[in-house]
């Protein structure tokens, strides 16, 4: 008899990552459930995308994470939790976990992290409590005992890959680069879509029990070095290098207020320190997810600097 696939509430449905999420989980077959605010209702965009996923199957309940009714009534219907909310909003989990506790029927809790591990970053002086904060979290739930995967994704496609890592623009260089240290220190870029169908793989898998989801797929683990040079080959054409020392890109953090400056802080943190990449994963209580999930085809970097062309 096949085993029952878990009820999922997702919250945050109507952001870029909670869409995909929805998506993914609905794709899988699982009962999917969204938490939608009232106001979201009114935004044209937010409401198209709650009607695309009602359309597929996604049951709404109206709350918010500020009303802990409304989180006990949704959370009584499903055995797992995934939020993906902003980082602005990582501080209102708190209510969300105490709802869980409460609610005692939650299997499995995924914060809202999907970033690079807050617990490994070496950047705390700088990020103005960005790490700091979803920490605090994690810590919050384990203390409460409550079952939980995190989500180390590391950066998105969409964040950052656009402009080929050249903070302030919009699109990739074709004359001259910016590479921030030696370029020889490796970031991990993954797609929305591909974080959502990693994710929702790992809701009932064992072995993700209580551990860290890294996503450091091959494809997508590169130097800044070695990004360029899959650039210059797509457009013909080689980029003058213009290297930018730590101390100098330290000094440019300081002189630009925040959060203006919160790009170029990401940017020392992977492709200077190292965040992403200095630690063993194994040895962090994590696993890698396309070694665990080898049939999950993502999107590698060079195939999205294609859309780029």
């Amino acid at each position: 008899m096949a085993e029952t696939k878990s009820k999922i509430l997702i919250i945050g449905v109507t952001g870029n990552l909670g869409f995909e999420l929805a998506k993914a989980s609905l794709s899988a077959l699982h009962r999917t459930f969204g938490l939608v605010r009232d106001s979201a209702l009114s935004d044209p965009k937010k409401l198209h995308k709650v009607q695309l996923l009602s359309d597929a199957g996604l049951t709404v309940f109206k709350g918010s994470l500020e009303d802990e009714m409304s989180l006990i009534e949704a959370l009584n219907q499903v055995d797992v939790v995934i939020c993906a909310v902003s980082s602005k909003q990582v501080h209102c989990q708190k209510l969300l976990i105490s709802a869980i506790k409460r609610a005692g029927c939650i299997k499995r809790f995924f914060p809202s992290e999907f970033g690079s591990d807050p617990d490994k970053t070496r950047v705390f002086e700088l990020d103005h409590d960005f790490y700091s904060r979803k920490s605090e979290i994690r810590r919050l739930v384990e203390a409460e005992g409550i079952p939980y995967t995190y989500i180390c994704c590391n950066f998105y496609t969409s964040y950052l890959l656009p402009s080929l890592v050249q903070p302030g623009l919009q699109t990739p260089p074709r004359d001259n680069v910016s590479i921030f240290g030696d370029g020889n220190v490796k970031g991990v870029f993954v797609k929305e879509c591909d974080v959502a169908a990693f994710t929702i793989s790992t809701v009932d898998d064992p072995r993700t029990l209580n551990k860290t989801l890294y996503l450091r797929p091959p494809g997508n683990t590169l130097s800044l070095n070695e990004l360029v040079d899959i650039w210059e080959t797509k457009i013909g054409k080689s980029l003058e290098r213009i290297y930018i020392s730590e101390e100098e890109l330290l000094k440019k953090i300081h002189e630009t207020p925040y959060p203006d400056n919160m790009q170029m802080v990401f940017i020392y943190s992977v492709f200077v320190k190292g965040d992403q990449t200095y630690f063993d994963i194994n040895s962090s209580n994590g696993v890698e997810g396309s070694q665990l999930y080898p049939h999950i085809k993502y999107t590698t970097i060079s195939e999205y600097l294609d859309t780029l062309l």
